[in-house]
């Protein structure tokens, strides 16, 4: 009895490994594409369209750090982005009240514009590369990740 349960410990482990495997290559390969394609289409990175996505998201605008942590990256990773939206006139960064050190960075209307016609580009992108999925499986693909991802919060 012992010797099955060994059997399918082992089959569940070399499984979860095997959709481990599946995801870092089909991450990657998403990941890959997207960079191609932003840059080939609209002369853009990934790294610029999350911080134009993070600011779109909070209007009202975010301290560098905020926006640092939302994105999961260094400060110095953030600023050399922002320092070029804002010279392009896509964001803005204002001195926060009663902290001189700090600044609220936001996108400018130009800024939203940009990200509006970005964001919908990206959709597509998106939506073009699962093509391969119905609805339905897409659905269910998403409600196994969401269970996984539950397990590790």
């Amino acid at each position: 009895m012992k010797q099955n349960s060994i059997y399918k410990k082992e089959k569940d482990t070399k499984t979860r490994l095997r959709l481990w495997l599946r995801l870092l290559k089909l991450s990657s390969g998403i990941e890959a594409e997207l960079r191609r394609r932003l840059k080939a289409d609209h002369g853009t990175t990934l790294p610029r369209f999350d911080v134009l996505a993070a600011l779109f998201r909070y209007p009202e605008g975010l301290k560098m750090s905020e926006l640092s942590t939302h994105l999961k990256v260094s400060n110095g990773n953030v600023t050399g982005i922002l320092d070029r939206l804002t010279e392009e006139g896509l964001a803005l960064r204002a001195a926060m009240p009663g902290d001189r050190r700090a600044h609220l960075a936001r996108l400018t209307p130009k800024g939203q514009a940009v990200f509006s016609c970005l964001a919908e580009y990206h959709e597509n992108c998106i939506n073009d590369l699962f093509k391969g999925l119905t609805s339905d499986e897409a659905k269910a693909l998403t409600g196994s990740l969401e269970k996984a991802i539950s397990v590790q919060e």
